[in-house]
């Protein structure tokens, strides 16, 4: 932490002192003008205080340390700071500063309290880890689908599942991601910046996704194979069965370590899985049956099911290790931008958190 400060620098390296500061070296606006930028970043690294500065001073102590590759943040609330504000990264400003100070800052705290930046910044990367895991899930499981869809219609004279189905299955599995925002929270997942990796993304759908293409044409082989199914029981079967795997998998997916076990999945979203899949295996038996093209299923059917999603889970428990093994890890820094970001003001709200339940 610096100071930046137009003050005498005696009264500031005292302020520093009394506040705890690490000691370092004072340089005033004069000495700053007999130095180039090298020099002044290379100052920067063992000085504390910077006193009797101009504005242009603040922002230039600004961009010589934005320019060593860091995320520098500014606080300040006078007409002397708003060169600074405009400069730095994230500009913090408070709600009694000048119009001119809270124009130029980013963040305008409206309670003397630092720690609802900690606050936002952690509840940010709670929300985008979330969102990460929506889209590897969401990806994998499409892809696999659309791609067994697509090799079974090679060689079965029949669709082998209907749109409406089509939609009902993503609408029942979606219902599942409705309980996962709040209680998504780990260390991980909010102990440093990440950034949206799309080469990631690409890799674990080409990589997960053929896993539920195998069981599929399993399901495909036990269906026509061993129950000798028509159209609408084969299509019954294959509903089931996708519902059931790629729903039960996202305990598995949305963690790297073993599910159950390590890191524990919140009772919402558990109860969420187990209630969408039983909706699905039921929905063939009632009286919607015949209007969404479906056919009741055989009880040996579901002892076949229970063993493919034993077996479905397996396989994705030996694949995560093998994936996370060999596969570059998710970027954990932030690629910051020089583009102004539009201002957020932020209320201090203090909220206890959540417990852990996965992690990115």
């Amino acid at each position: 932490m610096k100071v930046v400060t137009s003050d005498n620098p005696a009264v500031a390296a005292k302020v520093c002192r009394d506040l705890g500061l690490a000691e370092g070296g004072a340089l005033t606006g004069t000495d700053l003008d007999a130095v180039d930028e090298p020099q002044l970043a290379a100052a920067i690294a063992h000085t504390t205080v910077f006193a009797r500065v101009t504005p242009e001073d603040k922002a230039r102590i600004v961009h010589a340390q934005r320019h060593g590759g860091r995320g520098v943040a500014f606080l300040g609330d006078g007409v002397n700071d708003a060169l600074a504000l405009h400069a730095v990264y994230m500009g913090i400003s408070v709600d009694s500063a000048t119009d001119v100070a809270k124009d130029a800052a980013d963040v305008i705290l409206l309670e003397k309290d630092l720690n609802v930046l900690a606050d936002g910044v952690a509840e940010g990367r709670r929300i985008f880890a979330n969102t990460i895991k929506y889209v590897l899930m969401g990806t994998s499981s499409n892809f696999g689908n659309m791609a067994s869809a697509a090799g079974a219609s090679l060689f079965l004279p029949f669709l082998p599942m209907l749109p409406p189905q089509i939609l009902l299955n993503n609408l029942l599995y979606d219902t599942t991601s409705w309980p996962s925002p709040p209680t998504t929270s780990t260390r991980s997942s909010s102990a440093a910046p990440r950034t949206g990796n799309i080469g990631f993304i690409c890799r674990f759908m080409l990589y997960f996704g053929p896993f539920s293409s195998v069981f599929a044409f399993l399901t495909f082989g036990v269906m026509l194979g061993v129950f000798h199914s028509g159209p609408e029981q084969f299509r019954s079967g294959w509903f089931v069965e996708s519902l059931a795997t790629r729903t039960l998998v996202i305990f598995a997916i949305r963690t790297r370590h073993i599910p159950f076990f390590r890191i524990h999945p919140s009772l919402p979203l558990t109860l969420a899985a187990l209630g969408v899949v039983t909706v699905g295996t039921l929905i063939p038996a009632t009286p919607v049956t015949a209007t969404l093209g479906f056919h009741p299923l055989p009880g040996a059917f579901f002892a076949a099911l229970v063993g493919m999603v034993i077996g479905y889970l397996a396989l994705v428990e030996v694949g995560k290790r093998i994936f996370y093994g060999a596969a570059p890890a998710v970027p954990g820094g932030a690629r910051y931008s020089s583009r102004r970001h539009p201002r957020r003001l932020l209320h201090h709200s203090r909220t206890p958190a959540q417990p852990s339940s996965a992690e990115p």
